[in-house]
């Protein structure tokens, strides 16, 4: 038999579709969402909730009467991503960007909760503020809506969010202790040497040389200075230099990210990179600049706040709740949430292989099984319920 909330998401399943249908179709941006905030707040007012902008194209809603109670914060992130869509979906996006992270899912299945709390308005032992947040892809929205006030007016005091994942069956939730997503550094480097004639590079300092060998220098922290036990990824992206095939440019630019789980192996590996690219380069008679574009901490799960949102998520979907499984080496500005109070992420099946969801996130033709919509939309709302119930 379903849980109740379970049976009443599953009711309001058309018009999550809808929602999220919607959503994919108009993909947008960054901070520029025009059409998916007023989207998003028209449904909000619909269901009678009042909305208070934090940001540009962020804002919340407050869910629950009673003010002498604790408040729950719960997150959507709403962006999208550039890319030009490739599924035969017959709602696929035609502007030149596309929901392949699963955002337009996430917002659908917020609004649903936001329906089942409106509902049960009069049992909530506190509040929850649904956070609708721009600029998730960029690593900025996040940052925006905390130094705008987000976590306060009124003071937020566990922070509870969602991630699509595939492959993983749809309607499953997983969530685990301790880090989840991990850190992300994204960094670029510039070579700066000295350009010549290709028919005479003795006269000059080749950069392409210095960043080949900076390259090769770094995978070294990973293999022979940091445990095997300790998960860490360094990964270029992006090298660019020069334009004629004959001439030696004066810099090369490289561009990647570095990624962790525990905060001290983030900072030696940061650190030990910095020192050989510098001492790289100055073997070869080059200078490099290091900047960092962005600097993500990872997602780390509360474990006591963890435990406790794993029994009520148990209660709706019973064994789909998992509880264990790998960590995943992408990151989520999520992270500056759970830095500021404690909190979790779960993660959400959107589909297996056998089921023919062949394409992971971020790719463009990536496919999300709606079926999921109401399990999570019911794990929200019954998480929410039970959290401020047992949390006054």
């Amino acid at each position: 038999m379903r849980h109740p909330l379970l049976e009443r998401a599953w009711e309001l399943q058309d018009q999550m579709v809808a929602d999220r249908r919607y959503l994919h179709q108009n993909p947008e941006l960054g901070f520029e969402l025009p059409l998916t905030t007023a989207y998003v707040k028209k449904r909000l007012a619909e269901m009678g909730y009042e909305v208070e902008d934090i940001c540009p194209s962020g804002f919340v809603a407050m869910a629950g009467k009673k003010t002498d109670g604790k408040v729950l914060l719960v997150r959507a992130d709403m962006d999208a991503l550039p890319m030009v869509e490739e599924t035969d979906e017959p709602f696929k996006s035609q502007n030149g960007a596309m929901h392949s992270c699963g955002h337009d899912i996430h917002t659908a299945t917020l609004l649903g909760a936001a329906q089942l709390l409106k509902e049960h308005e009069d049992e909530l032992e506190g509040r929850v503020k649904l956070c609708f947040q721009p600029a998730e892809e960029p690593i900025k929205g996040a940052v925006e809506m905390i130094e705008k006030g987000v976590l306060e007016n009124p003071h937020v005091d566990a922070v509870f969010g969602t991630h699509t994942s595939i492959p993983m069956k749809a309607g499953a939730v997983r969530l685990l202790e301790g880090p989840i997503l991990a850190s992300s550094d994204i960094f670029k480097v510039t070579i700066h040497g000295e350009g010549s004639h290709g028919s005479m590079p003795e006269t000059g300092v080749d950069p392409v040389n210095v960043a080949a060998h900076v390259v090769i220098a770094l995978q070294s922290i990973i293999a022979r200075e940091v445990s095997a036990l300790q998960p860490v990824v360094l990964t270029f992206g992006s090298i660019q230099a020069g334009q004629a095939p004959n001439i030696v440019p004066s810099d090369c630019v490289l561009q990647g990210t570095l990624r962790a789980f525990d905060p001290e192996v983030r900072k030696f590996a940061k650190g030990r990179m910095e020192e050989i690219i510098h001492s790289t380069s100055a073997t070869f008679r080059a200078t490099a600049e290091i900047s960092y574009e962005s600097e993500t901490p990872p997602t780390v799960n509360d474990p006591a706040f963890t435990r406790e949102m794993q029994g009520y998520m148990r209660e709706v979907v019973g064994e789909d709740c998992i509880t264990e499984g790998p960590r995943i080496m992408g990151s989520d500005d999520f992270a500056y949430f759970t830095e500021q109070r404690p909190g979790a992420m779960f993660h959400c099946g959107m589909g297996t292989r056998e089921e023919g969801h062949l394409f992971g996130l971020h790719n463009p033709k990536a496919l999300f099984d709606e079926r999921s919509l109401p399990a999570v939309a019911a794990v929200y709302a019954n998480c929410c319920i039970q959290w401020l119930k047992h949390n006054k």
